[in-house]
């Protein structure tokens, strides 16, 4: 995945993938393959031997040579695919720079044969512009740009796109080149046999309307013994055509190592504010590198994967991930906070999700989601310091409400006259989210966290626990704020309904953990007396996350689900148990999926993760480490036999990890997942203790008692400088957690204070002894 906030793609080891611009699943470039099967490339560069008549990739796909060595090595923000066939070493470097909207590539070659070698190097994509789904084709006009000799593409027909140029461009004005796609792979041709390339003739030229349509572009070169030579592929998209010649004559002449600096200062600026080195190497390279570069390239600007491109923005999803970058980028966590408040409406909901550029989105009953926008900017405020947020104004939207019957409605809303500060837009999400069921607990909607559970409270009368936890934690970061501006009304009223509220979980304390909730019928869910879903994980987490009511409870709850959901041997962290199959009731569409797939009883990563919080909120840093370790990728994948069995990438968080036999253990979709930054926040935060606080630090671990200690990097960007803090933590007596001492450039502190945070550009080294 390499991608810039208008522009990606997503690169395959083979080669397949695709290329989009400004919305993944509305605005593709290339065809979202969906397919990793066959992984079948829509962007290929192919060689030919103009003297043996031989034909090869540059990537492993489409052409594979037998005998030939093939490496791909993705980095941040770029990848290179290497391979030695027929004599000609091939190098292929791929990336996206930092601002523009394009993908850049680069071809060296290097004849290690003993004699001359006449080639042709012909790049094709196959053109999508149009939403995923859609069938753009007829309307795709291709055409030779007169003043650079570029290949141009538009689709005028799509009403948010129709104004953009598309463009692929070889080595500068091609030899020859063709729009038509019938054409270049024949009758029965494929990719990985084109008709157009079999006998080397020209490209026909063919281009215009009415094709199937493509972008093909040929040069013919020479390669002496011995020589190199490198050749240029852009392949991109514009705003109109004066943008697009620009970026053509921009990139064809621009330095590749100093775009490839750029993107090293953008990764490193982030992936560099905090390193860590901890006696769990598989963490330190989550922490370090991963799982922040999954939250800010795939969930908040790519908003893509292999296994599901999505485009849109989701109200809850992107706020919890920004929560991840509100250490390292504080300014792209201010930026999404306020375009989420953005999407609030006047009643108080919100968009469940929307699609830029114009925000077409979907309107619901979904619970939960306008308290996230709380939640997300009370942790903003509290890390980065940057209160002044709250005062910013933004309007509301203004649309049609849903329909009488219905539990959502999918429609484009306006701005509407009524504005008011982020902090308002935070207490209207409290304010509409206190109504009560029979038991004292939020109205489930149609669906909270969990949105297959969409017909618990179907009828509007089913309930949650787990949004009771989660209103109590929100009440709690946000009443403050209300007392600090003089809305103690508010505040007390809020307050209020927290002490019923927490009196009413209690109630729901079903012996051994809290049940999950009541169907409309006031069934419990997530009881004992379940046939199915008796205990639910994160009913029992937000009980620690919401600040414990009842220790004895939470704890009791907590061992509950290490006993019931943990399965230790196969390394699975089940959501609940048992799965959805045959009981009475229908909680709703995630009885759909198969028993221990998805949300259905298999590990669904995202609210696995809140168990790390809940364990190191009860002091146990062994159950807290061991957990992040059950759901480290890369323990998933640290052996041929733990390759064979989990099947998906072991460097980045997956969503889900199946739990029923015959696919027990096996990951399900990767990459765009949420379960990416709070696995991060889990490992920073939780276990290690780093908590920002604006001007002032606290390290509080939490940690396994067999780490004899770790070593945190922190590099602050302050007002003036960048100050670096050395961090070590030392656990001579091996406990779980307890700070005993804190020393600052070698003056001891109180051990219950925060560290005080300079703006001097100097270093600064400090040492947190545990004990108890």
């Amino acid at each position: 995945m390499i991608a810039n906030p208008a522009f990606g793609c997503m690169l395959s080891a083979e080669g397949g993938g695709y290329a989009w611009s400004l919305n993944s699943q509305q605005n593709p470039l290339t065809p979202w393959p969906n397919d990793p099967v066959s992984d079948s490339p829509h962007d290929v560069l192919y060689l030919r031997d103009e003297d043996t008549g031989v034909l090869w990739s540059a990537t492993a796909l489409p052409i594979r040579v037998a005998g030939a060595h093939y490496a791909a090595t993705h980095g941040k923000g770029w990848t290179r695919f290497e391979n030695d066939a027929h004599g000609i070493e091939l190098e292929l470097l791929q990336c996206v720079p930092t601002d523009d909207p394009l993908k850049l590539s680069r071809l060296r070659l290097r004849n290690r044969s003993p004699r001359a070698r006449r080639l042709s190097v012909t790049a094709y994509v196959e053109w999508a512009l149009g939403a995923n789904g859609s069938t753009p084709a007829p309307f795709v006009i291709t055409s030779r740009d007169e003043r650079t000799g570029a290949l141009f593409a538009r689709n005028r027909w799509r009403p948010d796109f129709g104004d953009r140029v598309a463009f692929i461009d070889l080595a500068g004005p091609a030899h020859s080149m063709s729009g038509d796609r019938y054409e270049f792979l024949g009758p029965l041709g494929t990719v990985a046999l084109p008709l157009a390339l079999r006998d080397g003739a020209p490209l026909s030229g063919r281009l215009g309307a009415g094709l199937e349509p493509c972008g093909a572009l040929q040069v013919r070169i020479e390669l002496p013994p011995g020589t190199q030579l490198d050749l240029r592929l852009l392949l991109g998209e514009a705003t109109d055509e004066a943008a697009a010649q620009a970026l053509v004559e921009k990139y064809r002449v621009i330095d590749m190592d100093d775009v490839h600096a750029d993107i090293a200062a953008q990764w490193n600026g982030l992936l560099d504010a905090v390193q860590v080195r901890t006696p769990d190497r598989a963490l330190d390279i989550l922490l370090n590198d991963w799982l922040p570069y999954q939250v800010a390239g795939c969930r908040l600007w790519a908003r893509t994967a292999y296994y599901q491109a999505s485009g849109a923005y989701g109200f809850r999803d992107q706020l919890q991930d920004v929560m991840a970058l509100c250490v390292s980028r504080p300014d792209l966590a201010r930026e999404h906070l306020l375009r989420a408040a953005g999407r609030q409406f006047a009643e108080g909901d919100v968009q469940h999700w929307w699609l830029p550029p114009h925000g077409q989105g979907i309107r619901t009953k979904v619970s939960d989601d306008c308290l996230w926008l709380a939640y997300v900017a009370m942790h903003y405020v509290e890390v980065s310091g940057d209160a002044a947020v709250l005062d910013e104004a933004l309007p509301f939207l203004a649309g049609q409400p849903i329909p009488d019957g219905a539990t959502d409605a999918f429609f484009q809303p306006e701005p509407s006259e009524r504005q008011a500060s982020v902090y308002e837009h935070c207490a209207l999400a409290i304010d509409t989210s206190l109504a009560c069921g029979a038991h004292g607990l939020p109205p489930i909607g149609s669906g909270d966290w969990n949105d297959g559970m969409n017909a618990v409270g179907a009828e509007g009368r089913g309930e949650s626990s787990w949004l009771g936890w989660f209103l109590l934690a929100t009440i709690g970061a946000l009443a403050p704020y209300a007392e600090r501006r003089d809305e103690q009304e508010r505040a007390q009223r809020w307050r209020s309904h927290a002490d019923a509220l927490r009196a009413a979980l209690e109630r729901a304390w079903d012996g051994q953990w809290y049940r999950r909730g009541y169907y409309d019928d006031g069934t419990p869910l997530g009881s004992h007396a379940s046939d199915e879903c008796r205990i639910d994980a994160i009913a029992q987490s937000w009980s620690v996350l919401a600040g414990i009511t009842d220790r004895a409870h939470a704890v009791q709850a907590m061992d509950s689900v290490d006993r019931l959901l943990l399965d230790h041997d196969n390394r699975i962290a089940r959501l609940f148990t048992p799965p959805f199959d045959h009981s009475r009731e229908n909680p709703g569409y995630i009885k759909g999926y198969p028993p221990g797939v998805r949300e259905n009883g298999g590990q669904y990563t995202h609210g696995a993760v809140w168990s790390i919080f809940a364990w190191a909120g009860l002091g146990d840093g062994d159950r807290a480490g061991g957990l992040f370790n059950l759901l480290n990728p890369i323990r998933h994948g640290d052996s041929p036999e733990a390759i064979e069995r989990y099947k998906v990438e072991p460097y980045v968080a997956c969503a889900d990890v199946y739990s029923v036999a015959p696919h027990l253990g096996r990951g399900g979709w990767t990459w765009y997942t949420g379960s990416a930054g709070w696995l991060y926040r889990a490992g920073l935060e939780a276990l290690l203790g780093f908590h920002l606080h604006g001007e002032r630090l606290r390290i509080e671990p939490c940690m396994p008692k067999d780490w004899p200690g770790f070593r945190l990097s922190y590099r602050r960007h302050g007002e003036r400088h960048v100050t670096c803090y050395e961090i070590e933590v030392e656990n001579p007596q091996r406990v779980c957690r307890g700070v005993a001492k804190v020393e600052l450039d070698g003056q001891t502190l109180v051990a219950s204070e925060e560290v005080p945070l300079a703006d001097d550009g100097g270093t600064h080294r400090l040492r947190i002894t545990l004990g108890p």
